[in-house]
């Protein structure tokens, strides 16, 4: 199959935007990376998403849509509307020349042992407005089978690695506001994986504490004191002694349910991002070998301080953002939902046994056509 142009869309459980994305590829290979944009939530756009969170927690039917859920889907379909119109308008291209989106949409709940997952975003209204087809719905068909539903970037990442001048084994690191890692080796399937918290609780405490979005640059975890015995109860929850897969809900580790001292919000910051760290530093035994090589994609990277604990823990393998490998450490996610597209377009697998326990390798995304 001849390469396509294909835009990803993703909005990660940060909540902090939507990151838009360009991709050439057949699916398997990727032939060039396209513009990419991001495009921040306002405030009150936020408190629907976090609204529809809250309340989807109740949640048993995967296509019911109740109060805020329903506002958050409406939200949702729109601000990526919004955000394909201006991604295409700014970089000088048609809409008929893009074959196909990638539309990964908001996820307000992720039960994979209760079979229900639910990512809010009508693919078909998406479809309809902008008139290109959508693949949409990524996880369903995988989590129906028994798999975890989740991580689906490692087919991205694997075709990604290939490309890198470094040693391996490679760990591609996407530190969301959940993170998950993908392990590469030349073998046939990627290995992967939720490793636990990502950017979720760190972002949650400044917000409660300061009002701001995140802590910039890891500027006052920098200046704080991490409790480790604090880390070490939290790390001694049975998730972190499970080998992969295996895959988190963003409120499985909800903030209000830590019980988290009263911290400074230095050493608040310091201790969450060392929580982190350290549970990415847990996975490493569960891998077939350490990697020698981490590339680190998503907010954290943007984190200084992050990444500093990161190299220190991980070491001697390498740490590095994804920019500084060649790549985008922002829309990595987005990149991957446009390569996820075709893919599912073209019938192949997204989902593997290595990577979310489907029993088989997994088809994933319904087409909605315009």
């Amino acid at each position: 199959m001849e390469a396509v142009r294909a835009i990803g869309l993703m909005s990660g459980t940060s909540l902090d935007g939507v990151d838009a994305a360009i991709v050439e590829t057949d699916g398997e290979r990727i032939v060039r990376f396209g513009p990419t944009r991001y495009y921040p939530y306002r405030d009150d756009e936020r408190a629907v998403l976090q609204q529809a969170l809250a309340e989807a927690v109740t949640l048993t039917d995967r296509t019911a849509r109740p109060g805020a859920v329903a506002r958050a889907e409406a939200l949702t379909t729109r601000t990526h509307a919004d955000a394909v119109e201006r991604l295409l308008a700014e970089s000088g291209i048609a809409p008929s020349e893009i074959g196909v989106i990638g539309f990964h949409g908001q996820t307000v709940i992720h039960r994979p042992q209760d079979k229900l997952t639910v990512q809010v975003g009508d693919g078909a209204a998406l479809a309809k407005r902008l008139g290109i087809a959508v693949v949409h719905d990524f996880r369903q068909a995988d989590v129906a089978a028994g798999g975890q539903g989740a991580p689906l970037v490692p087919v991205f990442h694997r075709a990604i690695a290939q490309t890198l001048d470094r040693p391996h084994p490679v760990a591609m690191l996407n530190i969301g506001g959940v993170a998950n890692v993908t392990f590469v080796d030349g073998g046939p399937d990627p290995i992967a994986c939720d490793t636990g918290p990502g950017n979720a609780l760190i972002d949650d405490f400044m917000r409660a504490r300061t009002g701001a979005p995140y802590d910039d640059n890891g500027d006052a975890a920098a200046s704080g004191k991490p409790d480790q015995a604090f880390v070490a109860r939290v790390l001694a929850h049975p998730f972190f002694d499970r080998p992969p897969p295996k895959s988190l809900d963003r409120n499985a580790f909800a903030f209000a349910n830590l019980g988290l001292p009263e911290y400074s919000v230095a050493d608040g910051a310091a201790t969450l991002s060392a929580l982190t760290v350290e549970a990415v530093v847990r996975i490493v035994p569960h891998l077939p070998s350490p990697p020698r090589a981490w590339i680190v994609a998503g907010g954290g990277a943007r984190n200084a301080t992050l990444m500093g604990m990161l190299a220190r823990r991980l070491a001697p393998a390498t740490v590095e953002t994804a920019d500084h490998a060649g790549f985008s450490a922002d829309a990595l996610e987005a990149q991957a939902f446009a390569f996820l597209a075709v893919r599912s377009m073209r019938g192949l697998p997204i989902t593997f046994p290595t990577t979310s326990g489907a029993p088989r390798p997994m088809q994933g995304g319904v087409l909605a056509r315009p």
